[in-house]
C-alpha cells in the first residue's frame, strides 16, 4: 500500500507515439453484421402453477393463485366448492412462464427450456414443478395454441429464487417456421417485385457502411442486369435489394449468396465502454485522440507532440518510427497505462475527462 502511495506521488508521464502502419483490412461476412428483415426469434409466454413447494409459495391470501388452482383442480376432477378450503396451499406459486424459438427455426414436437418467474408472494421456486400449462406467441392478438410448459424447475442464480429455468419444459404443438409462411415474412411482394430488407447491426449501422455493402452487393449481382442495381440503401441501417428473375424461385439460395458476401474492414461507429464497478473498458472501432495534455492529480499525459521529458518521470516510447497522423490511438494510450502499472481507477478518470474535453473521438458510454 505505502508503495502505492509513494507511486501516486510521482509524476508519471506517459509519451503515446504512433505509428502509421495499419493492419490489412480483415474480409468479413455479411452475415456477421446484417440479418433479414422477418428472421427473427419469436418470444412466447403464458401462466401457470409451480407445485411442490416447501412452504415458500404465493399461500392462501394470493386470490389470482388459489383461484388458479381450484380451477386446474375442477379441471382433474377434484371441484373445489370453497375457495377458503385452499387458505393454506402455501406450497403453489402462480408464476409467468417465458420462452424464445430461436430465429433459425424449431418444429413441431421439438423442445426448448422455458424461464418461469413468480410476481405475487412467493419466496422461492426451489423445488418446485410447473404443472402443464398452454404458451402463446407473445403478440396477445393471436390465440393460436404454440405449446406447452412443464416440468422441474432449476434455480440458476441463488439470490433470486423467485426466478427458475425449466430445461427441456417446452414442447411446441405447431410449425411458425412452415415454407410458404415464413417466406412471407422475410420476402416482401408488396410493390409486385419481390425483395428482401436488409438490416445492419446497431454497432455497425452508418451511411458509409450501408453504401458500402451496396456497392457490394450491386457488383456482386451485376450479370443478373446490365442496367439495374438491385441494391438500394434507405437509410444508415437500412438496405433493400431486389431478388433477381433468375433467383425469384429460390429465394433462400438468393439470400444464402448475399450472406456470404464479404465485406473489408467494414466500418463501424467508435465506441467506448466503461464499466467504473468492475474496471472493465472496451475499446471498438478506431478510437482516437486529438492532441492533448492531460493533468491528473496522480498523473500527467501528453497526447500527440512530444514534449521535454521530465526528470525521473517514467515513461514508454510505443513504436520507433515517426507518426504522420495527426491523432492518436486510444488503444496505444491504453496499453501503455497498463504497462506502467496504473490502477484502473486512474485510467477510467483519464478517460472521462478526455470525453468531457471534446479530444476523445468515439461514443462514450459508463455503464
Amino acid at each position: 500500500m505505502f508503495a502505492l502511495v509513494r507511486y501516486f506521488r510521482l509524476l508519471a508521464l506517459v509519451l503515446v507515439a504512433l505509428c502509421a502502419s495499419r493492419e490489412a483490412g480483415a474480409q468479413i461476412r455479411l452475415e456477421s453484421i446484417c440479418t433479414v428483415h422477418g428472421h427473427k426469434e419469436v418470444r412466447l409466454t403464458g401462466m401457470g402453477l409451480v407445485v411442490g413447494l416447501n412452504g415458500t409459495g404465493d399461500g392462501g391470501n394470493a386470490g389470482p393463485t388459489i383461484r388458479a388452482l381450484a380451477a386446474a383442480m375442477k379441471n382433474m376432477n377434484v371441484p373445489i366448492t370453497d375457495a377458503r378450503e385452499l387458505r393454506d396451499a402455501k406450497n403453489v406459486a402462480i408464476v409467468m412462464i417465458e420462452a424464445t424459438i430461436p430465429k433459425t427455426g424449431l418444429h413441431q414436437g421439438q423442445r426448448l427450456d422455458c424461464y418461469v418467474s413468480s410476481y405475487l408472494g412467493s419466496e422461492s421456486l426451489r423445488g418446485g414443478r410447473l404443472l402443464i400449462a398452454p404458451i402463446q406467441m407473445a403478440d396477445m392478438r393471436s390465440e393460436v395454441l404454440v405449446g406447452t410448459a412443464s416440468g422441474a424447475t432449476v434455480i440458476e442464480d441463488p439470490v433470486t429464487p423467485t426466478r427458475a429455468r425449466i430445461p427441456g419444459g417446452v414442447v411446441l404443438e405447431t410449425d411458425l417456421f412452415r415454407s410458404a409462411e415464413y417466406l412471407n415474412r422475410i420476402v416482401d411482394t408488396s410493390t409486385g417485385e419481390p425483395k428482401i430488407r436488409l438490416l445492419l447491426n446497431e454497432s455497425h449501422s452508418s451511411f458509409i457502411s450501408a453504401r458500402m455493402i451496396t456497392e457490394v452487393i450491386n457488383e456482386a449481382f451485376e450479370f443478373e442486369s446490365f442496367d439495374q442495381q438491385h441494391a438500394k440503401a434507405v437509410s444508415p441501417s437500412v438496405i433493400d435489394i431486389s431478388i433477381p428473375k433468375t433467383w425469384q424461385e429460390t429465394p433462400v439460395d438468393f439470400i444464402a449468396e448475399v450472406l456470404d458476401l464479404k465485406i473489408t474492414s467494414p466500418h463501424s461507429m467508435s465506441r467506448v465502454q466503461v464499466n467504473a464497478q468492475t474496471g472493465v473498458v472496451i475499446l471498438s472501432g478506431d478510437v482516437e485522440l486529438s492532441p492533448v495534455l492531460i493533468n491528473h492529480p496522480n498523473l500527467q499525459i501528453s497526447i500527440g507532440n512530444v514534449p521535454n521529458l521530465v526528470d525521473g518521470a517514467q515513461f514508454r516510447v510505443l513504436s520507433d518510427e515517426q507518426s504522420i497522423r495527426t491523432n492518436s490511438r486510444l488503444d496505444e494510450l491504453v496499453q501503455a497505462l497498463n504497462q506502467l502499472g496504473v490502477p484502473r481507477e486512474a485510467m477510467i478518470e483519464v478517460l472521462r475527462e478526455l470525453s468531457r474535453s471534446g479530444k476523445l473521438h468515439a461514443i462514450y458510454e459508463e455503464i
